[in-house]
């Protein structure tokens, strides 16, 4: 469609003459107004505002899932399966997010076939524009690859008619060169998930601990478990404030019920102990690179006493600078 001399392409001409800004549109390989520059900077888009890019490759089955997760976990944008011709359009986009998307992690693997020929040239692009870039390739032996394969019962994606090891050699001498000039290899043939994770959050965390987020969730055993679960508390050994009168209208969020809870026998040990032991298990989850826990807290009919358990709980937490975010399953269900 031809704009009118009159109509916004003139504007937009003014405008750029005005300001001097390139505005040039981004059509068949052409660069984008958003632009990364050989200057180092977006057109329009402060330095800072161009996003840290991470290529993570390797072999299929050397564990490029959780080196992709793991970097989720740690903040970054992440996207499989990318085709290598769009990765410079993926960072022209997150320069435009002002901020927002600050870390791309791109997983690109054989999956993309006759994409992944174009890989090294859209790296070069962007090296000729000045992005911060890594590439990560994830390696394994042969035979923990056969393994890994025959666990799951799946085929090499190059295997093709032939066994699981012509696959593994031909995805090998293809991505031979991507190997040679990997920024980090990591060989995953005698690590497990978390020492996978460990040697990441190494590379990636920085000098932060990894960030830990928790849900705290009242229940009632009379609706059954939460499945979710990973750690469960029962408050039923505490008198049940259903029978009292006067309280048994009102919900743990209840001052008056709050109250009743903590002035039983034993209730305020329970959770100054309970709360000593979460910072145990939190540290070890942090260690084995887990990043999420749930804490269900149960009572008979989830609406007292593990309502005012949960809300106590998620306090400390949360003063511990765990993330927490409190659910009351069943409140409001009787």
């Amino acid at each position: 469609m031809t704009e009118h001399e009159t109509g916004p392409a003139a504007e937009r001409d003014r405008a750029q003459q005005e300001t001097g800004a390139d505005t040039t549109r981004l059509d068949a390989g052409q660069d984008d107004g958003a632009q990364v520059s050989a200057g180092n900077e977006t057109a329009g888009v402060p330095e800072a505002a161009i996003p840290e890019l991470v290529i993570i490759s390797g072999m299929s089955g050397a564990g490029r899932s959780t080196a992709a997760k793991c970097l989720e976990d740690l903040g970054w944008f992440v996207v499989d399966n990318l085709p290598p011709a769009l990765i410079p359009t993926m960072v022209e986009l997150g320069a435009r997010s002002q901020g927002n998307v600050a870390r791309i992690a791109v997983v690109v693997d054989v999956r993309g076939r006759r994409f992944f020929d174009n890989l090294r040239e859209s790296l070069a692009d962007l090296d000729g524009r000045g992005v911060t870039r890594r590439t990560v390739f994830l390696e394994s032996s042969e035979e923990a690859l056969v393994r890994r394969f025959e666990s799951v019962r799946r085929p090499h994606p190059l295997q093709g008619d032939g066994r699981i090891v012509d696959g593994i050699a031909a995805e090998r001498e293809l991505l031979r060169e991507l190997r040679g000039d990997a920024d980090l290899v990591i060989d995953t043939s005698s690590l497990n998930v978390h020492e996978l994770r460990a040697k990441m959050d190494a590379q990636f965390a920085g000098d932060e601990e990894p960030e830990l987020r928790a849900t705290v969730m009242s229940f009632g055993f009379k609706y059954g478990l939460p499945v979710d679960a990973d750690l469960v508390v029962d408050m039923r050994f505490l008198p049940n404030p259903h029978w009292v009168p006067e309280l048994r209208p009102y919900t743990g969020l209840n001052e008056e019920v709050a109250s009743y809870v903590f002035n039983q026998p034993g209730a305020k040990e329970f959770l100054d102990r309970y709360a000593e032991l979460l910072r145990l298990i939190a540290a070890g989850y942090r260690r084995e690179g887990k990043r999420y826990v749930t804490i269900a807290v149960g009572c008979t009919g989830g609406k007292h006493r593990s309502v005012a358990t949960s809300e106590k709980l998620a306090a400390r937490l949360a003063a511990e600078g765990v993330e927490t975010v409190v659910v009351h399953r069943d409140m409001g269900r009787e």
